[in-house]
């Protein structure tokens, strides 16, 4: 993908859009969220900079600019609007972006690798019975168990994403031994998101 503005040459901010003659762009599919929105690609992200960047591409292509323009032009700057935020959401989400890298780099899917860290299984059986628990009982007893498995889990999901960089940043090469373990710390991260959400329920519910 060219950095120059095919229409007047200048460099581009993002493959979807020129900063300075206001040119749409329709760039090949397959592009990384990283590159869609002019960044190096990278595990660690600053979701302030992330944001303020979403925010100034937005507006080379935000349809509401385009209200009078052929209909071409209307379509292209919702599809390149939608590109744009669907990139900035991946980058976001630490699981859609430990995903994108480890599917371009050619790591084993979360279908063919469903191991998840040997140190976490025994914790993983804890934290399913207390969850059983929870779901058996009612009031007060039922929120301090989930208050309690919530005080658990939170500080455990942070250190899976500290590992997750620690294995991911920089980005390791095509075949390395990283991918795989970042393919089993992402099982566990999943696990997690998806007990934390079951806790969320439960107390919801109470």
């Amino acid at each position: 993908m060219s950095e120059q503005c095919p229409a007047c040459g200048a460099q581009l901010p993002t493959p979807l859009a020129c900063a300075a003659c206001g040119a749409l762009i329709d760039p090949p599919p397959g592009l990384s969220p990283w590159a869609l929105l002019g960044l190096e690609p990278c595990w660690r992200v600053d979701a302030g900079e992330l944001q303020k960047r979403l925010v100034r591409l937005s507006r080379l292509m935000h349809p509401d600019f385009f209200a009078a323009a052929p209909q071409a032009a209307r379509d292209l700057a919702g599809r390149n609007s939608a590109r744009l935020n669907d990139a900035y959401a991946t980058l976001l989400d630490p699981a859609r972006r430990t995903e994108w890298i480890l599917t371009d780099r050619g790591a084993p899917s979360a279908q063919a690798e469903r191991t998840m860290p040997q140190s976490f299984l025994m914790q993983v059986l804890e934290w399913n019975e207390t969850l059983d628990s929870a779901r058996e009982t009612q009031g007060a007893a039922r929120a301090s168990a989930l208050q309690n498995l919530l005080a658990e889990l939170s500080p455990q999901r942070e250190a899976l994403l500290g590992r997750l960089g620690s294995l991911l940043e920089p980005l390791p090469a095509p075949g390395s031994p990283a991918l795989l373990a970042a393919r089993r710390e992402l099982n566990a991260l999943a696990y997690l998101d998806r007990a934390l959400a079951q806790i969320e329920s439960l107390r919801l519910s109470a």
